[in-house]
C-alpha cells in the first residue's frame, strides 16, 4: 500500500465519517444564502497571507462623464427642492413636484440598462447619488434607494425572462410603475423558512379563458414604498397540491410580480418608522390570482426565490445603507467640528476641551473609514463582483459607525441638537439610526450569524469544498474529493501556523508590505493579524464544528476580526488612491490604532471563551503572546480632532464633496438639512466657521496684549475699522448659529391643523440662551 492510500484509509476516511456525523444538516435556505454572491478580498484575508498588491491594483471607483453630469445636474436640482422639515412635519411625504421630478429624471431606473430606458449607472454612481441625496433628506434618499436595491428591477435584470424585462424594465425606469418588495411578514422576519404567505397553483377562468396560475394569500409589513406602489414583488411559499405542473407538491419560496390594482390586494395604509416619513406600510392579499408568467423568471424559476433574493441582496446591501451611513458619518464630523470651533465656553472653543476632542477624533476616524470602505466596496461592485460577505460587513459596520457618529455629534452639540426645529440638522438623523440598524438584515443577526457564519464557509479556501464533499450522496466520490481537499487544508493550516507564530513573536517585521514609507508598518501588522485570525478560525472550526452555529458570541467576535481587517484594508487603500496625502496621515494612523485594539480585544475574548482550554492556551501563545494594542494615544487623538477645527485641504477631503464653500448659494454641496423655510443653518454655520478662523489672529494678538474686549481695543485704535467689522460680523453670525428654534403653542397643537409648523419662531429672542449646553 502506497503512502497516499494509507493516508486515505487511516486518516481521511475516519475524518470524513466523523465530520459527516458531526456536521449538522444544512437547510435549503441556509445553503442558498451561503452560496449567494461572490467572494473577494474577504477570501484573501481568510488565507492568512493577503496579497496587498492585489488590493492596491484594484481600480479606484470613479464616475463617468455622464454620471458626473447627472450629479451636477438633476441631483443638484433635486437637492435644491428638498426641505426635510417641511417634508417630515408638514407634508409627511415628498412634495408632488419632487415625485414628478424623480420619475421624469429616471432616478428609479439608475441600475436599469439604457436599452430599457434606464440610466445604466455603475454601482459607484448609484452609491454617490444615494449618498448625496441622503445628505439632504433621509426621506428622499430612502425613496431613491429602494427601487435601485433589492426589488423588482434588480431581480428582473438578474433572473427575469426576456419578455418580462422588455415589458417591466422600461416602465420601472420612467416611473410609470413604482415598485416595492414584500418579504417580511409578522410570522417571518429573518427566518424566511417560517413564512406563511402562500401561492397555490390552480386553474381559473379569466376573460373566458382557463389559465394556469397561482392563488396568492399574504400579509406583509414594513414594506418601503408599499403604500404608493403600483407593482409588488412578492415572496411566498409556492405549492402544487394537485400536481398541475407535474413536479413536486411543495415547490418552495418563489417570487412573483403582482399589480397592486389586482382584485384582492389591500394596500395603502402606512407605518411611521421612527418619525421618518418615507412611504412604508403593510399590505395583504386574499385569493389574488396571477398567471404563471407572473413568476420572475417564469416557471423555470419556481422554488428558487430565496436564492434569487440572496443574490440580489449580495449587491444591494453593499450600496444602499453604506451610502446613507457614509453621508451621515461625514455630515456629523463636518458639522460637529465646525460647531465645536465656533461654540465657546470659558473663553475658549469647546473643541479645545480634551473630552470633546475625544469625540471629534472618533467622528473624524469614522468618517474617513466608512467612506474608504464604501469606495472599496463600490470598486468591487464596479468589477461585476457581488461580494456577499463584504456586503454583510458593510451593512453592519457602516450603520454601527453611523450610530456612534450621530451619538457623538449629539453629545458635542448638546442642547443645540436636542431642541428640534427647522434649524436642527441632527434630530432627523438621530431618529433614523434605528431604521438603518434594523433593515436589510438586523445588525444583531448580521454580526452573530452572517459575517463569520457565511464568511467561514464561503471565503475560507477549503471549507466549502470539504462541506460539498461531505454532502455528496455518492460516498465513494465524496471521500475521494474530501481526501484531496482535506490534505491541502492541512498543509495550508501548517504553513499558516508557522507564519502566525513567526509574525506574532517578531512584531511582523518580516511580513510583506507593498509600499515603503509611513504606512508600510500597517500592512505588516495587518498581515500578522490576518495570519492569526486564519489560524484561530481553523482551530475554532475544528474544535466546535457545527456547534459554532450555537456559539454565537464566539462567531460574532471572529466576524469582528474579519470585518476590522477589511475596513483597515480600505483605509490604507483610500490613502493610496488619494495620492498619499501626508496631512491625512493622522486619520490613517488613528483608524489603524483603533482597529488594532479592536482586533486584539476580539482575539482575547475568543481565546478566553474557547471550551478547550489547552488548545486556547496554545493558540494564545502562538498568536497573542502579549496584548499590546491599546488604541490611539492622546496626542494622536488631539491631532485628529484639530483636523475638524480648522479649514484645510484635509477638512475638505474628509467632507467628501458634501461641504459648502462659505458664501456660496445653495448647491449640491450643502449638507443634510438645507432648510428653505428657516434660512440656511448649515450655510450660516459654515460661514461662521470661516469667519471665526479668519479673525483668530486678531483675537490672539489682542489676548497677548492683555485686551479681552475688541470694542475697547477699537476705541483705543489698537485695531482698524475693517478688523473691528470682521470681529463684529463673526460675533453676530456665531450668535445666530447658536440659536435654537421655538414655537408658538398653537404651532405645536394637534388641533391647529391650519397652523403650519415653520421656523417663524427662530431667533425671535436673539438674546436667549441656546438651551442646555456643556458648561465645562
Amino acid at each position: 500500500m502506497d503512502f497516499n492510500a494509507w493516508r486515505r484509509r487511516r486518516i481521511s476516511e475516519p475524518a470524513y465519517r466523523w465530520a459527516r456525523n458531526a456536521l449538522p444538516a444544512m437547510s435549503a435556505t441556509e445553503r442558498e444564502a451561503i452560496e449567494a454572491g461572490d467572494t473577494w478580498w474577504d477570501a484573501d484575508l481568510f488565507t492568512g497571507n493577503p496579497d496587498w498588491r492585489k488590493l492596491l491594483d484594484v481600480p479606484a471607483a470613479t464616475l463617468t462623464r455622464d454620471e458626473q453630469a447627472f450629479i451636477d445636474g438633476p441631483v443638484a436640482q433635486l437637492c435644491a427642492m428638498l426641505d426635510e422639515w417641511d417634508i417630515t412635519w408638514n407634508r409627511r411625504d415628498l412634495p408632488p413636484q419632487v415625485w414628478a421630478f424623480l420619475k421624469a429624471q429616471r432616478f428609479f431606473g439608475m441600475i436599469i440598462p439604457r436599452r430599457y430606458g434606464g440610466l445604466g449607472f455603475s454601482p459607484y454612481a448609484h452609491s454617490e447619488v444615494v449618498r448625496r441625496i441622503s445628505a439632504y433628506s433621509i426621506t428622499a434618499g430612502v425613496t431613491v434607494m429602494v427601487p435601485n436595491s433589492l426589488g423588482p428591477g434588480e431581480l428582473l435584470m438578474q433572473f427575469g425572462t426576456p419578455a418580462q424585462r422588455d415589458y417591466w424594465l422600461p416602465r420601472l425606469a420612467d416611473g410609470r410603475e413604482v415598485p416595492c418588495f414584500g418579504l417580511t411578514s409578522p410570522e417571518a422576519g429573518s427566518d424566511a423558512a417560517s413564512m406563511v404567505d402562500t401561492g397555490v397553483v390552480c386553474r381559473q377562468v379569466v376573460d373566458g379563458r382557463e389559465l394556469i396560475g397561482i392563488r396568492l394569500n399574504w400579509h406583509k409589513r414594513y414594506i418601503t414604498l408599499g403604500p404608493v406602489a403600483t407593482v409588488l414583488g412578492l415572496a411566498f411559499k409556492m405549492s402544487d397540491p394537485d400536481g398541475i405542473l407535474g413536479g413536486p407538491k411543495d415547490i418552495g419560496i418563489s417570487v412573483a410580480l403582482v399589480p397592486t390594482e389586482a382584485p384582492g390586494v389591500e394596500i395603502g395604509r402606512r407605518h411611521l418608522p421612527a418619525m421618518q416619513v418615507f412611504q412604508n406600510g403593510p399590505n395583504t392579499g386574499r385569493d389574488v390570482f396571477v398567471p404563471l408568467d407572473a413568476l420572475i423568471g417564469g416557471e423555470a424559476r419556481a422554488g428558487q426565490g430565496w436564492k434569487m433574493l440572496m443574490s440580489a441582496l449580495a449587491a444591494g446591501r453593499g450600496i444602499s445603507l453604506p451610502s446613507l451611513s457614509a453621508a451621515a458619518a461625514v455630515m456629523c464630523a463636518h458639522t460637529t467640528g465646525m460647531y465645536a470651533r465656533v461654540r465657546e465656553q470659558f473663553g475658549i472653543p469647546v473643541g479645545k476641551f480634551e473630552g470633546v476632542q475625544e469625540q471629534l477624533a472618533q467622528l473624524a476616524g469614522n468618517a474617513y473609514m466608512v467612506e474608504a470602505a464604501r469606495r472599496l466596496t463600490c470598486a468591487a461592485l464596479n468589477q461585476d463582483v457581488k461580494p456577499a460577505v463584504v456586503s454583510g460587513i458593510m451593512k453592519y459596520h457602516a450603520t454601527e459607525r453611523m450610530r456612534s457618529s450621530v451619538n457623538a455629534a449629539m453629545d458635542v452639540h448638546a442642547g443645540r441638537a436636542v431642541m428640534d426645529g427647522p434649524s436642527n440638522y441632527l434630530g432627523g438623523l438621530y431618529r433614523a439610526v434605528p431604521i438603518a440598524i434594523t433593515v436589510e438584515g438586523a445588525n444583531i443577526l448580521t454580526r452573530n450569524l452572517i459575517i463569520f457564519g457565511q464568511g467561514a464557509i464561503r471565503a475560507h479556501p477549503y471549507l466549502m469544498p470539504e462541506m460539498l464533499a461531505l454532502a455528496n450522496p455518492d460516498e465513494e466520490r465524496g471521500i475521494e474529493v474530501f481526501h484531496d481537499v482535506f490534505w491541502r487544508h492541512l498543509r495550508h493550516a501548517g504553513k499558516n501556523t508557522l507564519r502566525a507564530i513567526g509574525r506574532a513573536w517578531t512584531g511582523a517585521v518580516l511580513a510583506p508590505s507593498p509600499v515603503s514609507g509611513p504606512t508600510a508598518g500597517h500592512y505588516r501588522r495587518l498581515g500578522r493579524y490576518a495570519s492569526g485570525f486564519a489560524l484561530l478560525a481553523d482551530a475554532t472550526l475544528a474544535q466546535l464544528g457545527g456547534g459554532l452555529k450555537r456559539r454565537e458570541m464566539i462567531s460574532a467576535r471572529l466576524g469582528d476580526i474579519l470585518s476590522e481587517l477589511y475596513l483597515l484594508s480600505a483605509v490604507l487603500k483610500r490613502w493610496e488612491d488619494e495620492g498619499r496625502k501626508h496631512d491625512d496621515l493622522p486619520l490613517v494612523h488613528w483608524c489603524m490604532e483603533q482597529g488594532y485594539a479592536s482586533i486584539e480585544k476580539s482575539l482575547d475574548q475568543v481565546l478566553r471563551n474557547l471550551p478547550g482550554r489547552v488548545l486556547a492556551w496554545g493558540l494564545r501563545a502562538a498568536i497573542l503572546p502579549l496584548r499590546l494594542a491599546r488604541g490611539p494615544n492622546d496626542a494622536l487623538t488631539r491631532e485628529c480632532a484639530e483636523l475638524l477645527l480648522k479649514p484645510s485641504p484635509t477638512h475638505v477631503r474628509l467632507a467628501a464633496d458634501l461641504h459648502r464653500e462659505p458664501g456660496n448659494a445653495p448647491s449640491a454641496g450643502v449638507l443634510l438639512g438645507d432648510v428653505r423655510a428657516g434660512g440656511d443653518p448649515l450655510g450660516e454655520l459654515t460661514r461662521a466657521f470661516a469667519l471665526v478662523d479668519a479673525v483668530q489672529p486678531i483675537r490672539d494678538r489682542l489676548r497677548q496684549s492683555g485686551v479681552r474686549d475688541w470694542r475697547e481695543a477699537h476705541q483705543r485704535g489698537a485695531i482698524t475699522d475693517a478688523q473691528a467689522a470682521q470681529l463684529e460680523a463673526a460675533e453676530a453670525l456665531v450668535s445666530k448659529v447658536l440659536q435654537v428654534d421655538d414655537f408658538a403653542p398653537a404651532d405645536l397643537s394637534p388641533q391647529a391643523a391650519d397652523a403650519p409648523t415653520t421656523a417663524a419662531g427662530r431667533n425671535a429672542n436673539p438674546g436667549a440662551d441656546p438651551g442646555p449646553d456643556h458648561g465645562a
